[in-house]
């Protein structure tokens, strides 16, 4: 009787384990579905975009990435009213292309990605340039929005459409100083 009890038990540990093998591997796909097929890519100097960028993330349930130059922006930098302010000498050569430290891991996974900058004269900064000539846009949707003090969107989104050559681009959207995150948050739902 101890015999035939042992080899039951045995048979039904087998069983159970197998079933927890079975139901391990069925979960894998599941978890692999479950990961962001969104990034969010953002460049940020003083905070507004990120700030944007992390509202949008989170609503998109998306992963995060943040541009960051190889060489930072200083202040002095940024300086739009001294014409000599490394910005000022950027915009003024569409050809300029600053370094990008990092790189997007896995950017082929990525179905949608949402490009998050400010408006510098009126268009995305060069570094902005850099990184959409970085990555094969191929099969992937494309949403540029940007902060502002008070310039729209204006050709920033198509501009850097033409320099990727490939994707599908939607139109952008720009977001002010003042916009709230319910409002991010309608624009995200709108998707």
């Amino acid at each position: 009787m101890r015999k035939l009890l042992t080899a039951m038990l045995m048979a039904l540990m087998m069983v159970l384990t197998a079933c927890g093998n079975e139901a391990a591997k069925s979960e894998t796909p599941a978890a692999e579905a479950a990961k962001p097929t969104t990034l969010v890519a953002y460049f940020s100097c003083t905070g507004h975009t990120k700030t944007l960028a992390e509202n949008v993330a989170n609503e998109l349930n998306a992963d995060l990435f943040e541009i960051k130059a190889k060489v930072p922006y200083t202040a002095d930098d940024l300086d739009w009213h001294n014409e000599q302010s490394r910005s000022t000498v950027e915009m003024n050569d569409d050809s300029v292309r600053p370094e990008i430290d990092g790189k997007v891991d896995n950017f082929a996974q990525y179905d949608t990605v949402v490009i998050a900058y400010p408006i510098w004269w009126h268009q995305a900064p060069r570094i902005i340039d850099t990184f959409v000539e970085s990555y094969d846009w191929n099969g992937k949707t494309v949403i540029p929005i940007c902060t502002s003090g008070g310039s729209d969107i204006g050709t920033s989104g198509s501009y850097i459409a033409n320099l990727a050559k490939s994707g599908t681009w939607k139109e952008g959207h720009c977001f002010f100083a003042k916009t709230s995150p319910d409002e991010v948050k309608a624009w995200a739902t709108g998707l």
